[in-house]
């Protein structure tokens, strides 16, 4: 299937009963959504998932490489601004450490070290779609604390637009892999330092990493039941809205999702 150019070819794929079961008031406006990328071509119930799954896989093929021009040169631009950063300031503000003319964070409970130049030092892989939120906490960060009151992304400022890709990117990868993988799922969170959440949640897994400090997301699972299949939610420290731009933060769930699928490729097969 060829990427949609424009909403009417995504609106021949639905049934054009106006149903609402979307939310939407009309087809048509659910699929001028999905075309904007606000909105997901799954959420239509009447939508066959072999539909689905081309519709996505097009997405990919066409914005994949224009997708990663523009994180590797939103890195070349943070990167400059690192440069122009008082990086003593900013371990200040983050509660980091600095030293010998580097500002070190944890990422994921792991030292992630930045030096003037930009250059980033690390144990951990990292990708840019992990960089550019890392740079963007160190250079605009304000150090607001975690509140512990959790949002997800769609209610966020700014967050409704990229509401829908961050599900079909990051919240339906990740679950592909609790579903698949499940034991290593878990050891996943483990290993990244991951917390149990505290009760109030009726999630089969709900767990609380800290990609960086100041930005905790808490990850809810709910394994598959009878008649019912899985379902898995990511939400964002209200915090965040203080310490990162909605583009990181979407960028910081796609990082992840990234890391975690090849992770779970090498070592969970």
């Amino acid at each position: 299937m060829d990427k949609p150019a424009n909403p009417m070819e995504i609106y021949k794929l639905l049934d054009k009963s106006n149903c609402r079961k979307c939310n939407e008031k009309t087809c048509m406006a659910f699929a001028a959504a999905v075309f904007k990328g606000q909105r997901s071509l799954s959420e239509c119930p009447y939508v066959d998932p072999e539909t689905v799954a081309a519709f996505e896989e097009s997405g990919k093929k066409q914005t994949g490489d224009e997708a990663q021009i523009n994180v590797d040169e939103t890195v070349e631009k943070l990167r400059h601004q690192v440069r122009q950063t008082d990086l003593q300031e900013a371990a200040g503000r983050l509660d980091a450490v600095y030293a010998k003319g580097r500002i070190t964070v944890k990422v994921m409970g792991k030292d992630f070290s930045v030096d003037t130049d930009g250059r980033v030092y690390t144990e951990i892989h990292v990708n840019p779609w992990v960089t550019v939120p890392v740079f963007d906490y160190i250079v605009n960060a304000k150090g607001t604390a975690p509140t512990g009151q959790w949002a997800p992304l769609r209610e966020l400022k700014g967050g409704r637009e990229r509401a829908g890709l961050f599900a079909q990117r990051c919240e339906k990868p990740l679950k592909r892999i609790a579903d698949t993988y499940p034991d290593f799922f878990n050891d996943m969170l483990e290993i990244f330092s991951g917390k149990r959440a505290e009760s109030g949640f009726d999630a089969d897994t709900a767990v609380v990493l800290h990609p960086l400090p100041k930005a905790p997301i808490l990850i809810c699972y709910w394994g598959p039941e009878e008649g019912m299949e899985s379902n898995l939610q990511v939400f964002f420290d209200t915090c965040v809205e203080d310490n990162l731009n909605i583009n990181s933060v979407y960028t910081l769930g796609a990082g992840l999702v990234n890391m975690f699928e090849k992770l779970s490729l090498k070592h969970a097969s």
